[in-house]
């Protein structure tokens, strides 16, 4: 066990509580921690941990270092990111696992990915394979998180100006580690049947929801991205918020830039099948683990995979099937049949339905808004 400093969750938008916290890791580089889970590695060069064996690396965050900070700050606040990275990674995946019943593979986390030539103040899950941009890493088979170094400044937790290092943004590492537990259970590209260095790294809106889902599990707020993301309204679908009865009526058709838009209508949903589940006095692992049973039923190969048949038009098939809210839904509510009542009466406030394609949920959403659309407008 080593300590390291972290943000531990408060429930509130901000970065949440600076606290000392046991992590059962080691020291295993100069930039580098290592747990069973997942290795976290500062890729920037230099060392942020001394030699000496010791196992206090409770750092303070300074106000996320950055261009304008002095070396001692960008020191500490690169280490700290290392060490809230790995704790805010170990937490998830351990959860995950436990209601899973098994462990994940083993994930890579890289700081200061992708800052040449200009700063990069995201965040992205890549598996093996054509990539843009493409990555300067030899990537793990299982899936790597990659953080850039931060590009902008916000209003800090107490008062000042914080440098938005993703790394101290537990939003943003959980929200990505959330990918890799989608990778291992529903596998929406059906990356097992590629080449293990071929595999596709998109995603999808059921994948992009459930990592936000499971981001704000870890946080303890709907609100996972209101630290960053502060500037931009509530009700404004980029701000991601998980507590808006986002429904299928939102769905934008098409391809490019509209994933993470389309992924708040599963995870609104989600968090209000969530909710219904607690306010019938339920627990909340127990409908998280309804879900990771549903993602891992969908990922069973039920289609193509079942049937041996690998063709390129029976894969794409396959990857249509796993593209589907209904499917996910079926297969959620046969993991846990007591739960499925009260999961398809919240799950059908936001016009999700255990049958019907996806247009064919929109188009009926857009078909039952339209009535109440026309009464609102009215007078009187």
């Amino acid at each position: 066990m080593i300590r390291v400093g972290a943000y531990r969750e408060d429930g509130t938008p901000g970065p949440g509580i600076l606290a000392e916290v046991e992590l059962d890791a080691e020291v295993t580089g100069p930039a580098e921690l290592w747990s069973p889970e997942v290795t976290v590695r500062d890729e920037r060069g230099g060392a942020l941990f001394d030699d000496s064996g010791g196992t206090d690396l409770a750092v303070e965050p300074a106000a996320g270092g950055g261009p304008l900070a002095e070396a001692g700050a960008e020191r500490r606040a690169r280490a700290f990111g290392v060490g809230n990275t790995a704790y805010r990674a170990q937490r998830l995946l351990r959860s995950a696992a436990r209601l899973l019943g098994r462990p994940l593979p083993h994930l890579t986390v890289r700081i200061g990915a992708h800052d040449s030539p200009v700063r990069w103040g995201g965040g992205h899950y890549r598996l093996p394979g054509e990539a843009e941009p493409a990555e300067p890493y030899r990537i793990s088979w299982a899936g790597e998180v990659h953080l850039g170094g931060g590009d902008a400044y916000l209003p800090g937790p107490s008062v000042g100006s914080y440098f938005h290092a993703p790394a101290h943004d537990a939003a943003v590492v959980c929200h990505e580690v959330g990918h890799h537990v989608c990778r291992h259970t529903a596998d929406f590209k059906v990356n097992r049947l590629r080449p293990p260095d071929g595999q596709h790294s998109g995603k999808n809106a059921l994948d992009e929801g459930t990592a936000d889902f499971l981001t704000a599990m870890q946080l303890g707020t709907p609100d996972i991205h209101g630290w960053h993301r502060g500037h931009v309204p509530p009700w404004d679908q980029r701000r991601r918020g998980l507590d808006r009865c986002w429904t299928m009526a939102h769905l934008r058709p098409g391809r490019g830039g509209q994933t993470h838009a389309n992924g708040t209508v599963w995870a609104s949903a989600l968090w209000s099948a969530h909710q219904a589940v607690r306010e019938g006095g339920g627990e909340s692992d127990r409908f998280v683990a309804m879900l990771l049973r549903g993602l891992v039923r969908l990922g069973s190969g039920t289609g193509a995979e079942a049937a041996g048949q690998f063709t390129a038009a029976a894969l794409a098939e396959e990857r249509k099937r796993r593209n589907q809210f209904s499917s996910l839904l079926r297969e959620m509510t046969a993991a846990d049949p007591a739960l499925a009542p009260v999961v398809l009466a919240a799950m059908a406030r936001h016009g999700i339905h255990p049958e019907g394609s996806n247009r064919a949920l929109r188009e009926r959403a857009l078909a039952a808004a339209l009535p109440e659309a026309a009464a609102a407008a009215l007078p009187g």
